[in-house]
């Protein structure tokens, strides 16, 4: 019977693995005060932190050790929108983690010396819904069912 005590002693005192960690502020939190009256929500996303409004994702914000030059903020758009957005934002580039392709992600690096007035720009327009930000995850073009008829 001495078994018993012992076991309950362990198994009150619970594993560490079940105690919620405690949460990190995302980086560039500027980002997420200023779009606060959308009432955006973040979700981890490749070890980043994906900003959503509504449905959208419309940035990522990202502050790690490995490929600093793409830390900062990454736009969601669409690369028929790169050119006009980098009349506005002259140090956007294409993300180079993703393998030196032109891709919809647009980062604005940290590293820049215009970094917070250009984050605080794109805040201003994902605020006004600029439609060359933001996108559905997972929209994509759905194939139409063909029927078939009982002739």
């Amino acid at each position: 019977m001495s078994a018993m005590p012992s076991a309950r002693r362990k198994a009150d005192a619970g594993p560490d693995i079940f105690r919620a960690k405690p949460r990190k502020s995302p980086p560039f939190a500027f980002v997420l005060e200023a779009i606060s009256e959308l009432s955006p929500w973040t979700r981890p996303m490749f070890g980043c932190v994906a900003v959503y409004v509504g449905e959208k994702i419309v940035l990522i914000l990202r502050d790690k050790p490995t490929y600093t030059s793409d830390n900062g903020v990454w736009l969601a758009t669409a690369a028929e929108h790169h050119e006009s957005l980098r009349r506005e934002f002259p140090n956007l580039r294409s993300v180079k983690l993703l393998g030196g392709k032109i891709t919809n992600w647009q980062v604005l690096g940290a590293d820049a010396p215009d970094f917070e007035e250009a984050a605080l720009r794109a805040c201003e327009l994902v605020v006004a819904r600029d439609p060359r930000i933001g996108k559905v995850p997972g929209a994509k073009r759905k194939k139409t069912a063909k029927r078939r008829t009982n002739s």
